[in-house]
């Protein structure tokens, strides 16, 4: 017999997979644009030969997440996250002690594949059992834990690299990361609505004709479906851009407003991401097009980038207002796939279809923080990789746009 309790334990799933996230993202999101910076000034790496470790994280990952749905259908989500903590703080330890150039291409295959099971496939995976009506609002919160990961991070790794050096800063992030994301996979995560005979919440309502649509065919078919790949294209190329320009961002503007300063902003961009993401996930109407929001969402990080391009080594409150506008996006861009898929593919499909968009544009963003580095070494400017990131983001709106 189902029983109802007077605060909904989906609630804590909720802030479990913000508190995971918050790790997840400032570690395997924004920490190899600051790693980056590390490195470079530790060793004399050049940036293209850092910049092709991050590749290789982002690659691996992505790799990895493509199997998701059945890597979590063995496991389960618990032990899913606790292996991934595992990774996630070897690929770490990895990273800041490496000495060798080799060194940092190893620690990728441990940090990408800990990324991949602690990112946006696996915060969704924990949150679907739990949700369905109030599912947009449910992911909304849960990804804000990655914008907040940006907040708390980005000035932080700054803060203890300069007070203690990278290996001491990630030796302890590392064990707090995993002591952290474990707690909360044992005493969270291994609960389900069935375990706690809990009924899930309302079922969501549905886009026009998707309850009757067809099964989506199943393996390699699934390419040939227009529908599926016109959200990967859309969404592969903007993030893309949007991992190109982060990775890079910290060291394009640190010279105008110092390594701190340029900390301080990568914060400012996630304050304005969960800003964002929340008014879209509590506010977007019942039946609005999700899917042309996420092209305006795309035309309004062009205009932010543009402003970041012609405020380059001239302006800091033109720069932080940059910051602010691409920040606004940033947040939408992790919550508005599982939102589109949710209401325009057969239910059964949803979660494979998350999990093979959110693999499509990690494989595609893997190469661009490889390709920036090496455009900013060819052209020896960074306005060049802001142009760039400003064509792909104005492209992915098209996309979108186009139904």
């Amino acid at each position: 017999m189902v029983r109802t309790e007077p605060r909904y334990f989906g609630w804590r799933v909720v802030w479990a997979a913000f508190t995971i996230a918050i790790f997840a993202w400032g570690i395997g999101f924004y920490g190899p644009g600051i790693f980056l910076e590390a490195l470079h000034d530790r060793h004399g790496w050049s940036v293209s030969l850092v910049s092709a470790a991050i590749t290789t994280h982002f690659l691996l990952g992505a790799l990895l997440v493509a199997r998701f749905p059945a890597v979590e259908a063995r496991l389960g989500i618990t032990r899913v996250v606790l292996l991934g903590a595992a990774l996630t703080t070897a690929g770490l330890l990895g990273w800041s002690s490496a000495t060798q150039p080799w060194h940092i291409f190893a620690a990728a295959i441990f940090s990408g594949a800990g990324w991949a099971l602690t990112s946006g496939a696996s915060i969704n995976a924990m949150i679907t059992p739990w949700f369905d009506g109030r599912r947009p609002a449910a992911l909304a919160l849960a990804f804000n834990g990655a914008s907040m990961g940006g907040v708390v991070f980005a000035p932080l790794w700054a803060l203890l690299i300069t007070q203690w050096g990278f290996p001491a800063a990630g030796a302890a992030v590392a064990a707090a990361t995993f002591a952290v994301m474990a707690a909360l996979a044992l005493l969270v995560l291994r609960h389900t609505p069935q375990s706690r005979g809990i009924a899930p919440d309302l079922p969501a309502p549905r886009a026009a004709g998707a309850m009757e649509a067809a099964r989506l065919p199943p393996g390699r078919a699934i390419w040939r479906e227009p529908r599926f790949l016109r959200l990967c294209a859309g969404f592969s190329l903007g993030a893309a851009a949007l991992v190109g320009l982060l990775a890079h961002l910290f060291s394009l503007i640190s010279p105008t407003l110092g390594a701190f300063g340029a900390g301080l902003a990568l914060s400012l961009i996630t304050l304005c991401a969960v800003a964002g993401r929340t008014l879209l996930g509590w506010a977007l109407p019942v039946g609005a097009d999700r899917r042309r929001a996420g092209a305006w969402n795309f035309a309004v990080q062009t205009l932010g980038t543009l402003v970041l391009l012609a405020a380059l080594d001239v302006s800091a409150p033109w720069l932080l207002a940059g910051c602010m506008v691409v920040g606004l996006t940033v947040g939408n861009m992790l919550s508005l796939p599982p939102m589109i898929a949710q209401v325009e593919f057969p239910r059964a499909d949803v979660g494979r279809v998350v999990a093979l968009v959110t693999a499509v544009n990690q494989a595609t963003y893997a190469l661009t923080p490889g390709a920036f580095g090496l455009l900013r070494d060819f052209t020896g400017s960074g306005a060049a990789v802001l142009a760039a990131a400003a064509v792909l983001q104005a492209i992915s709106a098209v996309i979108l746009f186009r139904r």
